[in-house]
This record gives structure tokens, sequence and C-alpha cells, in this order.
């Protein structure tokens, strides 16, 4: 597989969140705002491509009877550091998304794509699905985060859309409205998908 199929599969075909329905419990719980959905996509990003490289630069050097408590050691070192630096430099943004920072080590997408992909691949194509997959799932958690923020805030990225005469719909921001977005946004793909 070249580098651009890779890259392209986990945007659209294979999205984690919107197809592969992986990683639901952050989909559901952080995605009270369009902020939020981009700053735990983006933390998952940083450690999905790296800890994807990582593993397959190791991966003849990873005895095959230890490779999963292996993939965690290092997907939790690199959740470590991005979990500092969130401290460090965002953070309204780590307190916001307080304990699911942490839990990324656990991300069913991260240990998918080390199991699936980056185990028996090289390094540049490991890279390039830790990319595509990382995209998509900011991609799916941000649209999440916006609807659910502009139906239940009246805003978007903190940016007032209605004025002040607007009535939020306060569902929307609760956990009812989470699974009632990613239930309707899968149902509107998979309709456009049967379409085409």
């Amino acid at each position: 597989m070249n580098f651009m199929k890779n890259l392209t599969r986990g945007i659209i075909r294979e999205n984690p969140i919107f197809v592969l329905l992986l990683g639901m419990c952050p989909t559901l719980a952080v995605t009270t705002s369009a902020v939020n959905g981009l700053g735990m996509g983006l933390a998952t990003t940083a450690v999905l491509i790296c800890s994807n490289v990582v593993i397959s630069a190791l991966r003849k050097v990873i005895p095959d009877n230890i490779r999963i408590p292996a993939f965690v050691v290092i997907i939790a070192s690199f959740v470590t550091i991005v979990g500092m630096l969130m401290k460090a430099y965002l953070p309204a943004l780590d307190a916001s998304l307080g304990l699911f920072i942490p839990l990324i080590v656990v991300n069913c997408v991260i240990l998918g794509r080390a199991e699936a992909f980056a185990f028996g691949n090289s390094v540049i194509n490991s890279f390039a699905d830790g990319l595509g997959m990382g995209i998509g799932f900011t991609m799916a958690l941000t649209i999440l985060g916006s609807i659910r923020e502009i139906l239940g805030a009246g805003m978007i990225f903190g940016f007032s859309l209605f004025g002040a005469a607007y009535e939020p719909v306060l569902l929307m921001i609760l956990p009812p409205g989470a699974f009632l977005t990613l239930g309707l946004l899968i149902g509107l793909i998979n309709w456009k998908t049967k379409k085409a």
C-alpha cells in the first residue's frame, strides 16, 4: 500500500468514529464543545503517530508473546508526554478534558492501529496510517463537538452565533445529546454511502 492510500483510509473510508465505531468513550464524553473535540483529537493524533512510528521501528525487536504489554508501555509513554505538555501549555483545555487524556492509553483506536497496522508495516506507512486515522478521529470529534456546541449553547469555538435571543437546546450538551448527535451523523453517513 502506498503512502497516500494509508493516509486517506482513516479520514473517510475507515474513519475510527463514524465507520469503525472505535474510541466511543472520549467521543461521547468530551465533545461538549468544538474546542474540546479538537483538543482531544489532536492529543490522540500525536500519541497515535508517535506510537505507530516507534512500534513499527521496533517490530522486529518486540517478541510476539509480549507485544500487547510492549504496545501499552510505548503508548503510555507518549500519553504521559502529551499530558505533561498540555498541563504546561494548555491548562484550561487540560482541566476541561480531565481524566480523558490519561485514558488515551487504552483507546481502542491506538491499540487497534498498533496491532493491526504498525506491528506489520514500515515506519513510513505506519506514520501515514497514524496521521490519517488521527485526522479522521480529530475531524469526527470536532464535527460532533461543533454540532453539540452550536445547538446546546448557540456558540462555536466560544463565539456567539445567534445573540442573546437564542434559546439553547440544553439536551445537546448533556450525555443524551452526544448519543443523539452521533447516531444521527452515523445514520446520515450510512445513508449517503449507500446512495452513492
